[in-house]
């Protein structure tokens, strides 16, 4: 029996509860494929699996995004260097903290040529979610200007190069200014956000918002919205019930769509990382910096995401010593 090293969680809680095992390589079933990984990324949602957010089924192998090399299964694709953000990985299936993961071929895309394991594996569910709100769902268009509240995250920044490879202005939102890509960007803690937005669009707000807060965040982000704009919503912190003026909303012909990429099925998964490929080898997108970790330290990097450490995408070597 082929074994490996894997992350495994047997009950809900901290990172702590993350142990190193040595585990069977899953075996593969009808149209799957076995892929070696050399890199996967932690996400805070990571950190919601393991802590029992998502109720998976235990014992569970965490983790959503990955870039490895398919060594069993469809030998069209046998040798080719993948990425992608699996669907149900860590909740309803074992994901891809471990050395080696199963998954079904058409959940596979090919990597970008240009782009390290590591770099590959730190695109994956903040570029899903950010491409799922800006081009599937409100289908931004060039000239178009797009107000990202949240900016400042992963999904913000993302959203942030998506639209500006789409050809669309960006304002930026959020509680502080670090260093951002948006054409111009409001600082929430000290200035009112539709006021701005009316400022920095003659008046007429903006085509699209995506709103990567929610809550409190909501209505002033909507308020911001010009005629026949529309929000995507993909999150909801600090409260789930927000109110807005209908009156205000159907006069102004505005539509709200929502966004859960948890929704997604891997073959979908695989077209959105398909269509954000060539943005990566153009040069139009860019990959976050990253920082890397090997299997044994993965409790200390997951505690560091469970911190809030943004100061680059921490991501797990599987094989490294």
């Amino acid at each position: 029996m082929k074994t490996m090293k894997a992350l495994r969680f047997d009950k809900y809680g901290p990172p702590s509860v993350l142990s190193l095992r040595e585990v069977a390589v899953p075996d593969l079933g009808p149209g799957e494929v076995l892929v070696e990984l050399h890199a996967a990324a932690i996400n805070p949602s990571d950190v919601k699996i393991v802590s029992g957010a998502f109720n998976s089924s235990l014992p569970r192998v965490p983790g959503r995004d990955f870039a490895g090399v398919v060594v069993a299964g469809d030998e069209r694709m046998k040798g080719k260097e993948v990425w992608g953000s699996g669907a149900g990985f860590g909740v309803v299936r074992d994901g891809a903290h471990a050395q080696y993961v199963v998954l079904p071929s058409d959940w596979l895309s090919e990597k970008p040529a240009n782009m390290t394991m590591p770099h590959a594996a730190g695109v994956g569910a903040p570029y899903v979610t950010a491409w799922s709100a800006l081009v599937v769902a409100a289908n931004v268009q060039a000239g178009e200007t797009v107000l990202i509240t949240g900016a400042l995250g992963a999904v913000g920044r993302a959203a942030t190069q998506i639209a500006h490879w789409r050809k669309a202005r960006v304002i930026g939102a959020g509680t502080s200014e670090r260093a951002n890509d948006a054409d111009a960007f409001i600082n929430t803690t000290h200035k009112d956000l539709p006021t701005e937005v009316k400022a920095l669009t003659g008046g007429k707000g903006v085509d699209v918002v995506l709103d990567a807060v929610g809550g409190p965040v909501f209505e002033p982000a909507l308020k911001s919205l010009g005629l026949d704009g529309r929000q995507v919503v993909i999150t909801s912190v600090g409260g789930k019930r927000v109110e807005f003026d209908l009156t205000d909303f159907y006069h102004n012909r505005q539509r709200l769509l929502g966004v859960d990429t948890a929704k997604l099925s891997g073959a979908e998964i695989a077209k959105i990382m398909d269509g954000l490929r060539a943005g990566f080898e153009e040069g139009k997108l860019q990959p976050p910096t990253v920082k890397t970790w090997s299997l044994a330290q993965a409790t200390e990097a997951y505690e560091a995401v469970a911190k809030g450490d943004a100061s680059a995408k921490h991501v797990l070597l599987p094989h490294a010593t």
